[in-house]
């Protein structure tokens, strides 16, 4: 299976069920699916130790076997049981909110089809779990002249100058998610646009503007695919292995870049990146929000509303221009 993290006989029926129905029903990208897995994986393993079948005195946390649970033991599972697995992931587990929120929402998803589809249990426990409530975070980004020495600072004698050029631009113009850039293939650019596959398996089409257009042209002039097998050179970005980049590689490198560039009174992350490009476009280039919803892939655009934020310099200006500033 695509969700290969944990083998299928090391977790519940019930589980490798679920994760069968979100592949093949759901279409739910191998990420998502890995992402579920993980977090019932764990809520599992807790569920051993409350319900007191293992002691977790003699037993590591990561080697209790989820693989006997059976529907008998779900059934069993309360309301209670699930407000005592998220203390456990607050106070042992140091998740913050918005990792126990994820976890919720696993559950809830997880229950759901217990309930609904595999007819397992008669009363779904999760449907009056709360989540917890989330703090608002604005979100954190290079200002332009940041994102302007960033790429000004690489090295241009380093041999993969031109793919990591490249790379950041794609970045900081496009506002794309690191599973989007690493997935790019050649043949999928024509002229000025991009087609990738986003989260959901969605497709949907990037517009490159001049920066992004020149950065993959200079880098495709330099690209030595040579050593790659044939179905690895349809992968735009190619490692030292003449294979496709992968995310841990770029996460590795877009930190060195940023270290190097002096930026590291934030911590600046791969993400940050794609904050950056939204704001940008927000601030500078007129977009409206359903438009930079259709370009970041949002299904909601409650996730784009965050990028709408007020900036200082325009809280200064607004000040600056209260009509009792001149008295």
């Amino acid at each position: 299976m695509k969700y290969a993290t944990i083998q299928n006989n090391d977790i519940p029926e019930s589980l490798s069920d679920f994760l069968n129905y979100l592949e093949t029903i759901k279409s739910k990208s191998i990420n998502t699916i890995n992402g579920y897995k993980i977090d019932l994986t764990v809520f599992f393993k807790f569920m051993m130790i409350h319900k007191k079948k293992v002691n977790s005195r003699k037993v590591e946390f990561e080697d209790i076997d989820i693989s006997n649970i059976d529907d008998d033991f779900i059934r069993d599972i309360k309301l209670k049981d699930m407000y005592a697995y998220l203390s456990f992931a607050e106070k042992l587990r140091k998740n913050g909110s918005y990792g126990r929120a994820r976890k919720v929402a696993s559950l809830k998803s997880f229950f759901k089809f217990l309930f609904t589809k595999a007819k397992v249990i008669t009363e779904n426990p999760t449907l009056e779990l709360e989540t917890p409530k989330l703090d608002k975070r604005l979100p954190v980004y290079l200002t332009l002249n940041q994102s302007i020495h960033l790429l000004e600072s690489l090295n241009k004698e380093d041999k993969n100058y031109a793919r990591d050029y490249c790379i950041l631009t794609f970045f900081l113009n496009c506002g794309m998610r690191l599973s989007e850039l690493c997935s790019i293939r050649t043949d999928k650019i024509k002229e000025d646009t991009l087609t990738i596959i986003g989260k959901g398996n969605k497709e949907r089409t990037i517009y490159l503007n001049d920066a992004c257009l020149n950065a993959f042209n200079n880098y495709m002039t330099v690209r030595d695919d040579s050593q790659a097998n044939e179905e690895n050179k349809k992968f735009l970005f190619l490692s030292a292995r003449n294979t496709p980049i992968n995310k841990r590689t770029v996460e590795i490198m877009v930190k060195k870049h940023i270290t190097n560039a002096g930026l590291t009174d934030a911590h600046y992350t791969v993400h940050k990146l794609r904050h950056t490009a939204s704001t940008l476009m927000y601030k500078y280039g007129n977009v409206d929000v359903r438009s930079l919803q259709q370009i970041l892939g949002h299904s909601n655009i409650s996730s784009t509303m965050i990028y709408t934020h007020v900036d200082e310099d325009q809280l200064r200006e607004s000040v600056k221009n209260n009509p009792l500033n001149k008295i």
